[in-house]
C-alpha cells in the first residue's frame, strides 16, 4: 500500500487523478481525483474517497446509492503524480447504472472469467427453478464435480479429433462447470490465481538460482 508522502502533491495543485480498476476483473471502473485527505480516508476506511471539485470537498463513492469501492490495494504511478486503485465494487459504479464509466463493454480479455465467477456467486443464491446455476448448486458438489468431469473428457474428445471449434466450445463448458465447483465448494477463482502466481514465483526463483 502506498504512503501519501511518497506523492507529489505540488506538481498538480494538491490534487492527483486516481483511476479506479476492478481488482477481480481488471475492468477500469472510473477516474476521480484525490487530494492528501481523500487519500488518507481512502486508506484508513478501506473505502474509496475523492476530492469532489464541483463540490469543493470530499466524497466517498457511493456513500448515497450504496455503490461503494472496497479498497483491496492503491499503487503510485512512476513520476509520483497518479494513483491506481485496484478495489472491489458493490453494483455498478458509474451514475447511469452502468457497471463502469467507460461503458457496457465488460472487463477485457481474460478478465471476462472474474466476471463470469462473480455473476456466478450471485446466481447461486437465486431460485433453482429460475436459474441453470442456482439448480447446478443445490444439487450438491457431487453433482457438479461429475459435471466437471464429463465436461472435461469432451475436452479431450474435441482436442483429440481436432476440431477446433467444438474444443473451444467444450472448454468454454468446462471453465463454467469449473467457476461453479469453485462456487459451490466455497473456494474461488482468486484463490485458484493465488496459487498459480504463487507456483509462476517459485519456478523463477529456481530458474534463477
Amino acid at each position: 500500500m502506498i504512503d501519501p508522502d511518497m506523492l507529489d502533491w505540488a506538481k498538480m495543485d494538491g490534487l492527483v487523478p486516481a483511476i479506479v480498476q476492478d481488482a477481480a476483473s481488471g475492468e477500469v471502473r472510473m477516474l476521480g481525483y484525490m487530494d492528501r485527505a481523500a487519500l488518507e480516508a481512502t486508506l484508513r476506511d478501506r473505502l474509496v474517497t475523492f476530492y469532489s471539485r464541483s463540490r469543493g470537498g470530499p466524497w466517498r463513492k457511493g456513500e448515497s446509492s450504496g455503490n461503494l469501492l472496497k479498497l483491496v490495494d492503491a499503487k503510485l504511478d512512476c513520476d509520483r503524480d497518479a494513483v491506481l486503485v485496484l478495489a472491489e465494487p458493490v453494483g455498478p459504479t458509474c451514475h447511469t447504472g452502468s457497471a463502469s464509466c467507460f461503458g457496457d463493454d465488460g472487463a477485457p480479455g481474460i478478465g471476462f472469467v472474474a466476471t463470469l465467477a462473480a455473476t456466478i456467486t450471485e446466481r447461486a443464491a437465486a431460485d433453482p427453478s429460475s436459474s441453470y446455476t442456482a439448480r447446478l448448486v443445490a444439487e450438491g458438489v457431487k453433482r457438479i464435480a461429475q459435471k466437471v468431469g464429463e465436461e472435461g473428457v469432451e475436452v479431450a474428445l474435441a482436442a483429440a479429433s481436432g476440431d477446433k471449434e467444438e474444443l473451444t466450445a467444450e472448454a468454454a463448458d468446462l471453465v463454467y462447470h469449473l467457476l461453479v465447483l469453485l462456487e459451490a465448494s466455497d473456494s474461488s477463482l482468486e484463490a485458484v490465481v493465488g496459487e498459480l502466481k504463487r507456483r509462476h514465483m517459485a519456478s523463477n526463483a529456481t530458474a534463477s538460482s
